[in-house]
């Protein structure tokens, strides 16, 4: 099968969460597997953009309403990821150095939605199903389907939308509608919802399949997703769960090359202990009690806001048993709040701001229990990464992290799970963290046991694989 992902995001071209990290793991094994999966994304100004080669691929014109405007297909070269990689240069508009954060972002992905639109219109052929990742492309099946232009050569092409965080759905005021190349106006109800253009509430309606990255968060988004409730109640029919997988030739202990000590299932206790030894070195913090990290974005869907609080309590009444090592940026407010703890707690506690992927590598091969609290978390790789590499997860019970760790007090359960995004279910998570800890014995058993516990692509590659093929 020919298989098109387009997507605001692909690691490591440009990634600013889970979504760069599927869209680079994704199409490399569905192309292993014996398909011909290509990416589609804009082109901006990154270190990868400069440091490999590009051949022109193609050169249109088009426009978004009353703005004509030029772009340039590239394609990378010498087939580095594992698949075809090409980016849609729109001078001025796509080739900045953040992916997100501009206050044009709506113009910046709806014309790089109606350049793909376009250069797809002028294929001798079609493809056999065209994935698209989040809001950022979630126009294409409506374009595709209603615009005049385009929808006699590519409205039979199935399309798929995969729901990577369904609380951002890219809403457009309705007088941008004329910047959508000219289409069907009986079919304004594909676009709107509650009053508004809603890019993916218009995917879940004119998409042929929906997926989300986890079985759970497929059911949450029926009670909760940000207005969209009804829509997925409505559309379940064609709507299902796919649990995503993680890359093991990137996250493996044995050949990480950011990480400074290699280790496998049998030697993972001293193999840990020496990744930790240079954490705690490098941070000034006590190697003996067990080090819980944090690794992401400091947001409220990650409970970031409650972070500094819990820590705080935890460090008071627990300041010898245990060391946190944080790993983030975000909202600055939390920042800053967890900047002041910094020096309170000598030994026990330190703040890391941004995100560096090398030192996220080393905390989740020298950490001993990863925490997240998660009020929101459709999939959720962190935990992932951290079972491959022995490091037990604490997560709130939601979304793909119900569905991937088991708690330590069920039958063979290796994690710590709890109910709330709330201080209180933090402490009492970090005590029986601490527990766990001074048993030697489960320690070592946990550690082995969910090093091998496959989360790999293989399988999930299949089931999307699957989908496609129910489609012709």
């Amino acid at each position: 099968m020919e298989i098109i992902h387009v997507s605001a995001e692909c690691y490591p071209v440009a990634k600013a969460g889970g979504l760069g990290d599927v869209v680079g793991a994704l199409p490399k094994y569905q192309t292993k597997a014996g398909h011909y999966a290509k990416v589609v994304m804009p082109m901006y100004k990154t270190k990868f953009l400069v440091e490999n080669e590009w051949d022109v691929d193609f050169k249109g014109n088009t426009n978004m309403g009353n703005w004509f405007f030029d772009y340039t297909v590239i394609k990378e070269r010498n087939n580095k990821l594992g698949f075809d990689l090409y980016l849609i240069d729109i001078n001025g508009l796509l080739d900045r150095e953040k992916i997100y954060g501009y206050d044009d972002d709506t113009e910046r992905f709806t014309a790089f939605q109606i350049a793909l639109v376009n250069w797809m219109s002028h294929w001798e052929h079609t493809p056999d199903v065209v994935h698209c990742h989040d809001h950022h492309s979630a126009l294409i099946p409506f374009m595709i389907k209603n615009c005049y232009a385009y929808k006699t050569k590519l409205q039979n092409i199935p399309t798929v939308l995969t729901i990577h965080n369904a609380q951002y759905q890219g809403w457009m005021s309705w007088d941008k509608s004329i910047y959508i190349p000219e289409w069907d106006a009986w079919k304004w109800g594909e676009l709107d919802w509650g009053n508004t253009i809603n890019p993916l509430a218009s995917a879940v309606k004119c998409a042929w399949k929906v997926t989300t990255v986890s079985h759970s968060y497929m059911n949450e988004l029926k009670y909760n997703s940000n207005g969209l409730e009804k829509l997925f109640e409505y559309e379940q029919g064609k709507c299902s769960g796919i649990l995503n997988g993680i890359d093991n030739e990137v996250w493996n202990p044995q050949t990480d090359t950011l990480i400074k000590h290699h280790y496998k299932t049998t030697s993972v206790k001293t193999g840990k202990k020496k990744n930790k030894k240079i954490l705690c070195e490098q941070f000034n913090l006590n190697e003996n009690v067990p080090l819980i990290v944090f690794i992401g974005r400091l947001v409220g869907e990650k409970a970031a806001d409650i972070l500094p609080n819990a820590l705080l309590t935890i460090l008071h009444s627990m300041k010898d048993e245990v060391s946190f090592l944080i790993l983030g940026s975000g909202d600055p407010h939390v920042e800053w709040q967890l900047a002041e703890i910094n020096g309170k707690f000598p030994n026990h506690y330190h703040f890391e701001n941004g995100f560096k992927e090398a030192l996220s590598h080393q905390m989740y091969a020298g950490a001993d229990f990863i925490l997240m609290p998660s009020r929101v978390e459709p999939c959720g790789l962190n935990q992932m990464y951290a079972l491959r590499y022995g490091t037990i997860p604490m997560v709130r019970s939601t979304g793909g992290l119900q569905d991937t760790v088991t708690d330590m007090g069920e039958w063979e359960g290796f994690g710590i799970r709890f109910n709330n995004a709330s201080v209180e279910d933090i402490h009492y998570s970090v005590s029986r963290a601490v527990s766990v800890y001074k048993d030697e014995t489960h320690m070592k058993w946990m550690r082995q046991h969910i090093m091998k516990i496959n989360h790999s692509w293989e399988d999930t590659v299949q089931q999307y694989i699957n989908l496609y093929q129910s489609l012709k």
